[in-house]
């Protein structure tokens, strides 16, 4: 016996069957969005973010859903004064490279 499967592509804006239809995604506070849009639905969807994505940063990596934007712990921040507080508060910590998540963590809650 012979089956025959069948794809059909729809745009999650219109509801209309497009062979051309493709899955885009994006991001917003921490979320990811994924939807399938025909071309003239993607061409919708760049004009409306267009003077947001021309305002904004690109980033690398995903930021941790519920990160505090602007905090030293979230954003980086200065680490030479995480470092100096880490030291005093008894946590072993190393001159250069990365600093460990949960130093970054306790630090921004002892400075709250």
């Amino acid at each position: 016996m012979a089956q025959k499967t069948v794809v059909i592509y729809t745009d999650d804006l219109t509801g209309e069957e497009s062979s051309e239809a493709a899955t885009h995604t994006f991001a917003l506070d921490g979320v990811n969005y994924e939807i399938d849009l025909g071309p003239d639905s993607y061409d919708k969807l760049l004009e409306a973010i267009a003077p947001f994505t021309k305002a904004g940063r690109k980033v690398r990596g995903a930021r941790k859903a519920g990160a505090r934007v602007g905090t030293a712990a979230s954003s980086g921040g200065d680490t030479a004064k995480i470092r100096a507080w880490a030291k005093a508060n008894g946590y072993e910590v190393n001159d250069r490279g990365r600093v460990p998540a949960e130093i970054k963590e306790a630090y921004s809650k002892a400075q709250a």
